[in-house]
């Protein structure tokens, strides 16, 4: 078994958040967030501590990875999605979150543990690439449109 001191050296050096959030009642309260997570958001422990971690989301709570991620709570079981977050000073990042329920001896739910990774620069490269995609779709019909209508073209001859 891994020794209690190492286990939160290496989640209190992880590069990625992860918070511990308790049940209680409809709500799941942070009691826990690593390093990372308060360099990824912007707040403190003090900030976040005995909150919904619902905050994140600011007003922005018609996500579709949103309702995927309320329907996994609710059936307590784990999930992964992409979402749109928000930082303290108000800045949106995407955040990659996986959530794992942690169930007692008695199979009781108690906690969720949350890991975020910032993914926002792959998300905004595969967003470009559709849009240079798209672009040059659009560039092959013009070219074509030019090509059908250029006597030259038609009739390499002349």
């Amino acid at each position: 078994m891994i020794d209690a001191e190492l286990l939160k050296l290496m989640v209190e050096t992880s590069d990625d958040g992860i918070v511990i959030a308790e049940q209680e009642g409809d709500e799941n309260i942070l009691i826990y967030a690593n390093p990372a997570f308060q360099r990824l958001t912007g707040y403190s422990v003090d900030d976040i501590l005995y909150q919904d971690c619902r905050f994140l989301q600011g007003d922005d709570r018609d996500q579709a990875g949103l309702a995927v991620i309320r329907e996994a709570i609710k059936n307590h079981r784990p999930c992964r999605q992409i979402i749109r977050n928000y930082r303290k000073d108000g800045s949106a990042f995407w955040n990659e979150l996986s959530i794992t329920p942690v169930f007692n001896d008695a199979d009781q739910l108690t906690y969720y543990i949350g890991i975020q990774k910032d993914v926002s620069a792959e998300f905004e490269a595969v967003a470009r690439v559709r849009e240079l995609e798209a672009e040059v779709e659009h560039l092959k019909v013009q070219l074509a449109q030019w090509q059908s209508t250029s006597p030259m073209l038609q009739d390499p001859t002349h």
